[in-house]
Formats: C-alpha cells, structure tokens, sequence
C-alpha cells in the first residue's frame, strides 16, 4: 500500500522519551526523531528497544525511570490501564524522574478512570499529564497521519501540541482529564457499527452473485461510503484479514466502552451485541485478525 510523505512543522527541539514500542509506538517516535527532537526509548522487551536504536538512532534505557531523567515531554503508549500504571507510578515509574513542570501524553486506549487517576497524581507532583488516545491505526503511525483526542490542562496541552504535529493530521484539546479517553471510546463504538453494517452487506451482495468489486466501486461514491468501505471492503470481498487492527484489541477497547456506558447510565445494545460478535471471531481463532474479519461470522 502506498504510504505518505510527511512533511514536518518547524518546531523547537524537546528532549523527549518514548515508553512502548509496539505496533503504534514504534513508527510514532521514528517520527519524532525525523522532526529533529532528541528521543530516549524504552521497552519492556528490551530486544525491540535496541532494534529501534539501531534502526533510527536515538537512544535507549533500561527503565522509564533512566529513560524520562531529563525528558520534557514523556509518550506512553502500552497495552492497558495496568501496563499503564507499571510505566509511571510503578517502582520504575516515570514519575519518579520525570523533571518538575515536565508532560506525560498518554496515547494508550486506556479506561477515562485511570486517565483520571494519573493526572491527579501528576498534579500532586508537579507534572502534568495529558489522556491522548489516537485512531488511524498502525498506517496512520507509519505515515504520521494520527488523529488524537486529548483530555486535561489547557496549557499543558497546548505545550505538546506542536510535537504531536509530528505524527498527526488532526489533535484536539476536548476537556477536561478522561475527555480524551471517552472520546476514543465514541471512536470505537461508531467502528464497531460501521463493519457490521458493512460485513452484512458485503455478505448479503456476495450471495446474491455480484461483482462486490464492482459494487464497491459505485457505493464508496455515495451515501454509504466511508473509511472502512474503502480500506477495508475490498479485502473484506476477498476474505484478507492478516493485517491491521486486531479483533482481541478491539475486544479490549468494546470492554471499556461497555463499562463506562454502566457507569453513566448511557445505553450501548448495538455495541453490546456486536461485542459478542466479536467473541465469536476469537472462538474462531481470528484473535489477531483485523477487525473487518466480522464478515467470516456470516460466510
């Protein structure tokens, strides 16, 4: 798939640290070190940290304690909300060294709670703590087309906007700490609808005898058409899902949507259902699968 060049905002070099170099996390500080800031990574597996180092430059440390000690703005981006406190409250927690007055900017999918939790305890501190989930997926990350929704102090956000310009397309400030987080979570939520939706018809068009290729071509053009239809249905038609978001992830991200709608008293039966729908792609072996793989429930 042809990817974007980016080109990058002049922006004044910070001392950053990145903490997780998963699928997302990895390509997103590739592009802070290309925008000229001074990045120090960290990785529980520290195999992928050095891999990194070797393959960008920057350096690498065996803590995020080591990691954060002169950094001005710190990224995590892990798996949950306990990976999430084991990196910055935990014994070698990043705020424990992080410089007074410095940022976290989380871009974990994490629960609006933790979210909550850490900026307190950040402020207690003397830190700030940004919520900043992202969608795009992990082309957004290669290509340093994120969208980012952030949640909590003003002038902190407005502080690291000017670096997230690095891998995004689009960041925006929505409120207080947890806005960010809940934001993802409407993110998820419309996903989720839209490929079942999306898996219901293509199934439907497949056994009626069309040419789905054909048809893709004409509705992406109209009323119907949207992101997935046109990165996701055409591999969708071909039954192709080896790639992109995992369903296992997307599992984890329905759980905190489901959750919080309990907690607000919000109502979530599409959500709910396609849930399970999703479970039963796990009980087919599609844990790793991309999250269009909801088609196979139909076929």
């Amino acid at each position: 798939m042809m990817t974007v060049s980016k080109i990058y905002e002049a922006v004044a070099p910070h001392k950053v640290a990145f903490l997780g170099l998963g699928t997302m996390g990895a390509p997103m500080a590739a592009h802070l070190l290309k925008a000229g800031h001074q990045v120090t990574v960290y990785n529980r597996t520290q195999a992928k940290a050095l891999a990194w180092v070797a393959e960008h430059g920057g350096a690498w440390a065996v803590s995020p304690r080591e990691a954060v000690r002169e950094a001005q703005i710190v990224f995590t981006c892990v798996g949950n909300d306990d990976d999430l406190r084991s990196v910055t409250v935990g014994p070698e927690g990043a705020f424990g060294a992080m410089p007074d007055g410095s940022v976290l900017v989380d871009h974990t999918t994490t629960s609006a709670e933790v979210a909550r939790e850490l900026a307190q305890v950040a402020q207690d501190q003397g830190l700030h703590f940004i919520d900043a989930p992202v969608s795009g997926g992990n082309l957004g990350a290669i290509n340093g087309v994120l969208t980012i929704m952030c949640g909590g102090d003003a002038d902190a956000f407005g502080r690291v906007q000017p670096v997230l310009q690095a891998y995004a397309r689009a960041v925006t400030h929505l409120g207080a700490s947890g806005s960010g987080q809940l934001a993802k979570m409407v993110n998820q939520i419309c996903v989720a609808g839209v490929l079942q939706g999306l898996s219901e018809a293509l199934a439907f068009g497949q056994t009626a005898g069309l040419d789905m290729q054909a048809v893709l071509g004409v509705i992406t053009q109209g009323a119907a058409g949207s992101w997935q239809m046109q990165n996701r249905g055409p591999t969708m038609v071909n039954d192709v899902f080896d790639f992109g978001f995992a369903v296992d992830l997307m599992r984890k991200d329905l759980g905190l949507c489901l959750d919080e709608a309990k907690h607000l008293g919000a109502r979530l039966p599409a959500t709910a259902l396609i849930d399970q729908f999703y479970a039963d792609v796990q009980g087919m072996g599609g844990g790793r699968w991309d999250t269009s793989s909801l088609i196979r429930r139909l076929r």
